[in-house]
């Protein structure tokens, strides 16, 4: 019997729905759960450079010291991604990110106790320093890109950037919130006998060690076992996903290894470097610019959050943009060139409002690309592959968060000004953007199969 057009129509309607809602279910039970992580991730990660405003003189370290630290994080980070993020794809998310969030709480409150721990074990503060933020990397690493994985494990293609997008908000929001009360912290000063940057370490430590029991049990590793869904919506989503699955494999099947070596996920590495390389770059140091402005600690805790209110906003609004067009490269591109010009403006810049502005343009470019340039490799990468390649793309971006840093320190210390390491973040910038939109990209893998 033919189906009339009537039938037609109603069967397509409820399934709109079906989609609709599940989609919405699955949003708002993870999606602002992992924001809360990712912001406690990153407060951890970044608040060393609101620390550096009274520690660095308490432990002698200078721009150039301050920075290597900062930035030797990242080299663990580098080894240690990959494998962490295959052991997450094996264990599953729950028991894994877990792990994580324990171990990077208890490193991150272990950096409040540099000086006793230098005193008890004949060590150079300075070498304590350096330990911890090592095993702080190596901790942390598999985080990120582990999450990144997990949403493919939950959303079709076409929702990623909005989702992506709303997930990695809490990099600026962890900046718009963590900056003023980092700040503040600071006033501190003494209380129990303990320093300003002592009490922002192990105040600012707490709720990842909170999270990870939170994690373990309210985190559902994959579709099939969310209890929480109707038979239907499982159903429904777990098809979805597989079909989608099934379409990228059929264009061409990455083993993690051929995924690791593929030209493609090399160039997006180094994308992602010129990204990052302006994100840490500033993070690390933009306190340090506003408090020249001479402020107060806890104005320039507000000073420093502009840029990332802007930034926010932008992530949200360009990743929901880009999905609605159904457009990637040039979504990346344009971003990545209003980073590199923002950053570069603001060093011709010398008043205090121009120079804001112009660091608020660049936060917008710098986190405007973020949930749009992960759309680009989970669109040909499916499983243990994507567990790999991204888990690579993300390693070797954040090489960045080494160098970018330790560049800026190393020339602030050598020059006196911060210019020259901000012109050479934004030739970074701008030179990851002339290569995303010279790669190729396949819009049609990320469609729905059978459109």
């Amino acid at each position: 019997m033919m189906e009339s057009g009537a039938e037609r129509a109603t069967g397509e309607s409820w399934m709109e729905t079906l989609e609709q809602r599940t989609i919405a279910k699955i949003s708002w039970r993870i999606v602002p759960f992992l924001i809360v992580c990712y912001f406690v991730a990153y407060l951890d990660r970044v608040n060393v450079g609101f620390a550096a405003l009274t520690m660095n003189k308490a432990l002698g370290l200078t721009s150039t010291t301050f920075a290597l630290g900062a930035g030797v994080f990242f080299l663990a980070y580098f080894v240690f991604e990959v494998p962490s993020n295959l052991l997450l794809e094996r264990f599953g998310a729950r028991k894994w990110i877990a792990r994580i969030m324990l171990t990077w709480g208890l490193l991150s409150g272990l950096m409040a106790f540099i000086p006793p721990i230098a005193a008890s074990t004949g060590a150079s503060t300075t070498s304590v320093f350096y330990t911890i933020r090592i095993v702080l990397g190596a901790a942390e690493a598999g985080f990120f890109p582990g999450i990144i994985f997990y949403l493919t494990l939950w959303f079709p293609a076409v929702y990623r950037a909005r989702i992506i997008g709303y997930f990695m908000a809490a990099i600026p929001l962890s900046s718009v919130i963590g900056a003023p009360v980092s700040g503040m912290l600071l006033n501190l000063d003494g209380s129990a006998g303990l320093a300003g940057w002592q009490w922002l370490f192990i105040l600012e430590a707490v709720p990842a060690l909170l999270l990870s029991v939170a994690v373990f049990f309210y985190l559902t590793d994959r579709p099939a076992d969310a209890r929480w869904l109707a038979p239907e919506e499982r159903a429904w989503l777990s098809a979805r996903l597989e079909s989608e699955r099934e379409q990228r494999e059929t264009a061409r099947h990455f083993s993690v290894l051929q995924a690791l070596g593929d030209t493609r996920v090399l160039l997006l590495s180094s994308v992602y470097f010129g990204i990052v390389a302006s994100n840490y770059g500033l993070s690390f140091f933009l306190p340090q610019i506003v408090r020249d402005f001479g402020l107060s600690f806890t104005a320039t805790g507000f000073v420093t959050a502009i840029p990332y209110v802007v930034g926010t906003l932008g992530m949200v609004w360009w990743g929901r943009k880009s999905d609605r067009m159904r457009e990637r490269k040039e979504h990346v591109g344009l971003a990545a060139l209003l980073a590199g010009a923002g950053i570069a403006a603001s060093t011709l810049i010398a008043d205090p409002t121009g120079k804001m502005i112009a660091l608020s343009i660049a936060g917008f470019g710098i986190f405007a690309t973020l949930p749009v340039f992960w759309t680009l490799p989970t669109a040909f990468l499916s499983g243990a592959a994507a567990a790999g390649g991204i888990a690579i793309i993300n390693s070797i971006g954040n090489l960045a968060g080494f160098a970018g840093p330790y560049v800026m320190g190393t020339i602030k210390d050598s020059t006196g000004s911060f210019t020259i390491g901000l012109l050479v973040i934004a030739g970074l910038v701008l030179l990851a953007m002339l290569i995303v939109l010279s790669l190729p990209h396949d819009e049609g893998l990320e469609l729905p199969p059978d459109t």
